[in-house]
């Protein structure tokens, strides 16, 4: 009876026991319905997606799959993001060795892409969450250029500095030993007056530049006249024009007037004509029409010389560059006119044009804003 009762008594105490725990169990899944829905916590964490639209580099967020996740338009448009992926194989490399490590990686890296030029970058990859990698990408190609036009600048000067320099210096001495022979020494002195006023020219067009290569506005601007502009820029090359037989006609619209600083527009023009003379044949014809075209004043300078080929005119507004080097020496050309006839127009509100065929001749207009004046101004 005592054993009966026993297991009476366990039975009872194991339905007691089950019952309450269903009961717990139910009132835990009852209470786990009541409860809102736990949110998965996003990627991209709250925020990041604003500052990205406001960094000026261009920005790139990668997933632990090397898997594009975000990306800015600037990323996009310099060739970075291709197929929801990094396209250079170099930082998705970076990004590899940053994952493993956790250490920010920096990384200078050029782009190449076809029918582009190609891309210099300075990436920054540093991870951002346990899942998400930040890659930062600014261009540097502009800065590149512009130490590459210093770097050549420099470089370049200091070799035309030396042509005509050693060239005096020999032709001294060569005064010094022929001093007994009076024809010699008039040819040596003329040759050395020539190499001088290369060298001046040279040195004054280097200053120029150098006030130019801002491209800001003077402070001595004021309003010209164009016809006097043409007047004197004709008149400066007169000489060596009827030394080789070029005629020089001239068309200028009256009353024509732009603002600007004239000793800078007087540069331009004049070198425009200069060169128009100087890489024209003997017998050739340069002309020189300005016109009003709206709001601008046209002045375009034309001749019948060699032209320039198609592959030379993006480098014809470089400093120092000649598409003819011999023909350049031989007229004491030193390669800076075009360029400062360029960074005048950039200092005056305007641009230059140029058209050109090899054999037929070439055109160059300086575009400026006009200015309209009442009569009695004029």
């Amino acid at each position: 009876m005592e054993v009966s009762a026993s297991y009476v008594i366990v039975g009872m105490l194991g339905v007691v026991v089950g019952a309450a725990l269903a009961w717990v169990w139910r009132l835990s899944e009852r209470r786990q319905e009541a409860l809102p829905p736990v949110e998965e916590a996003p990627l991209v964490p709250q925020g990041v997606t604003d500052v990205l639209a406001v960094l000026s580099s261009s920005a790139v967020l990668i997933d632990d799959a090397d898997a594009v996740v975000q990306a800015s338009a600037p990323a996009v448009a310099l060739g970075i993001v291709k197929d929801g992926e990094l396209a250079p194989g170099e930082l998705t490399e970076l990004s590899r060795q940053v994952r493993r490590d956790g250490q920010v990686r920096e990384a200078e890296l050029t782009i190449r892409q076809r029918r582009r030029p190609p891309i210099h970058v300075q990436a920054r990859v540093a991870p951002l969450t346990s899942r998400l990698q930040l890659v930062l990408i600014h261009d540097r190609t502009r800065e590149r250029q512009v130490e590459t036009i210093r770097r050549d600048f420099v470089a370049n000067v200091s070799h035309e500095l030396k042509t005509p320099i050693g060239a005096l210096n020999l032709l001294a001495e060569a005064v010094g030993e022929a001093k007994d022979d009076p024809e010699a020494v008039v040819r040596f002195s003329q040759r050395m007056q020539a190499e001088s006023e290369r060298l001046t020219r040279l040195v004054q067009q280097i200053i120029d530049l150098s006030r130019l290569q801002n491209d800001t506005a003077s402070e001595d601007a004021a309003t010209v006249k164009v016809s006097e502009l043409v007047s004197e820029a004709v008149e400066h090359s007169t000489t060596e024009a009827e030394g080789k037989d070029i005629e020089i006609a001239t068309e200028v619209e009256p009353d024509l007037v732009v603002h600007g600083d004239r000793a800078q527009l007087h540069s331009a023009v004049s070198n425009l004509v200069e060169n128009a003379v100087t890489y024209s044949d003997a017998g050739g014809k340069v002309s020189v029409v300005a016109t009003r075209d709206e709001d601008d004043v046209r002045i375009t300078v034309s001749d019948t010389g060699i032209g320039i080929p198609d592959t030379e005119l993006e480098r014809i507004f470089e400093r120092f560059y000649r598409v003819d080097p011999a023909r350049a020496r031989s007229t004491g050309g030193t390669g800076l006119g075009l360029s400062i006839v360029k960074h005048v127009a950039a200092s005056n509100g305007g641009t230059v044009e140029v058209w050109s065929e090899p054999g037929l001749g070439s055109s160059f207009t300086l575009v400026l804003p006009a200015v309209a004046l009442d009569e009695e101004q004029l």
